[in-house]
Order: structure tokens, then C-alpha cells, then sequence
């Protein structure tokens, strides 16, 4: 279930996103724009060279054998080719429209690399858990910087999901859904340059990369300014409260 119509036709892609809780929009970047935020994404990484794996406990027992993946917060602060994306009227004229909005605001921005045969997978989950707000006007684009076969373990997310507004999540810490089957969730296989938008009251969830290949996405965290968020979670992220589309009414900016 994707839709393959141009950002152009905004109304079209918020209608689905209504009705869905999300919208793959296909060639939002080029193939050429794609292939070389994956090279600068890999090269970050490299340079860095950080070791840490963000996969989720929780996510260890959907695969056999220990999984990884490598992560980065914050890219747009190592990086200005990511900074100049967080403000690309192609994206954010997106964001603004599936979420009824003309003001979009940074709320934090991860960037991922699936290793080749066991990147790690993530276990279905709403977003909401880890920073709630009062009118739920949260969504997330994850740009796709190479092609995300099934195999690979693209995303998948669970359509409609969002109409029930917040879950009980699992009190542990590591707020998955474990009574959502995982393969419930419809996976949504991307190609380089299409960008996956959802609300953060979607489930969604991801696979094990099995592939020879590494899948590289980044995924960025956007709300209303309007929108107070009702625990302050994330205060860490770097450049939260940045405005990336119109103005912050509020002059609450990061808080």
C-alpha cells in the first residue's frame, strides 16, 4: 500500500496519509541525490568510527543469531549536506501538508545503516511513547539513500494503525507492541530517493537485513511548534526547535 504520486500533488498525499497514517512518496530526491547522501553517510560513520548498536533487546529474538546496526544522531551537525536537506522546500513542503500544518519544526534526526546479512530489525512500535505530545501532530520521514528491498528489511508500518490514537506499550523500556503479529505490518520496499512519511502514532517496525548489501536511511522527527509536548523527552537531540518550514508561534523553540 504506497502511493505514487509526485510531491506535487499535496492534497493527494495527505488524504492518504489520513486515511493510512502514512505515505511513501516515491523519487522525492533522484537517484544521483541518493547515492550521494549514502556516500557521505557511510563516510560520516566511518570517521567517527563508532561502535555502539542501538538494536532494541527486544528485537533480538525476531532473528537467529546476534544482529547489528549502526547508528548516528544529529547527522545535520557533522555534515551541512544534511542541514541543507532538513530545509528542502521538497520535504518540507510534505511534512507540512500531511500534517495539516504550514509551520514544521525539528524535533531530532537519527541516521541508520543496516549491515549487510544482519542488520538489525526493529520491533513494531507507535513513536509516541518516547515523546508524547498534547495534540499529536509528530511524524517522521525516513529518506531512503538506497533501494530497501523486503529483504533487506524495509519498513513496514500497520495502515490505520493511528485512528486508535496511543497503545500500552510495553512497560519495560523498550516500548514495543508485542501483541501486534509482526507480519501484520505491510512492508513498504523503497528505492533510493523515496522518502517514507508517518505519524507518530502509526505502527511500524522493520526486518533483518539478509541482503549483501547495506540498507542506509535517515530518519527525521519533525512537529508542529503548536504542539506542546506533555513530557520533555529528547532534550538532548541537537538543533531541537530548529524550524525548518514558516515561523514558531509559540517562542517556545527546543522546550
Amino acid at each position: 500500500m504506497t502511493i505514487t504520486e509526485s510531491r506535487t500533488d499535496l492534497p493527494a498525499l495527505a488524504t492518504q496519509y489520513a486515511e493510512n497514517g502514512f505515505v511513501l512518496v516515491k523519487g522525492l530526491l533522484s537517484k544521483q541525490e541518493a547515492a550521494s547522501y549514502r556516500e557521505t553517510s557511510h563516510r560520516l560513520l566511518a570517521r567517527l568510527n563508532r561502535d555502539d548498536d542501538p538494536t532494541w533487546q527486544s528485537a533480538m529474538g525476531m532473528s537467529e543469531g546476534k544482529t547489528r546496526l549502526q547508528h548516528l544522531h544529529d547527522a545535520q551537525f557533522y555534515d551541512a549536506a544534511f542541514s541543507r536537506l532538513l530545509v528542502d522546500p521538497r520535504f518540507t513542503d510534505v511534512a507540512a501538508a500531511v500534517m495539516g500544518v504550514e509551520d514544521v519544526q525539528l524535533h531530532h534526526t537519527k541516521l541508520f545503516v543496516k549491515p549487510p546479512e544482519n542488520g538489525s530489525p526493529f520491533p513494531l512500535h507507535q513513536d509516541y511513547p518516547f515523546f508524547p505530545h498534547k495534540y499529536h501532530r509528530v511524524g517522521a520521514a525516513i529518506f531512503h539513500f538506497d533501494d530497501a528491498p523486503e529483504e533487506k528489511g524495509c519498513v513496514r508500518v500497520l495502515p490505520g494503525s493511528h485512528l486508535g490514537g496511543p497503545r500500552e506499550h510495553d512497560p519495560s523500556g523498550s516500548f514495543h507492541l508485542p501483541e501486534v503479529p509482526f507480519d501484520d505490518a505491510v512492508p513498504q520496499p523503497a528505492e533510493a530517493g523515496d522518502v517514507l512519511f508517518f505519524t507518530y502514532l502509526t505502527v511500524h517496525g522493520s526486518g533483518v537485513n539478509i541482503s549483501d548489501e547495506a540498507r542506509t536511511t535517515w530518519l527525521v522527527q519533525y512537529r508542529d511548534p503548536s504542539d506542546p509536548p506533555t513530557v520533555k523527552t529528547h532534550d538532548h537531540s541537537l538543533g531541537q526547535g530548529m524550524m525548518l518550514r514558516g515561523v514558531d508561534p509559540t517562542g517556545r523553540s527546543g522546550v
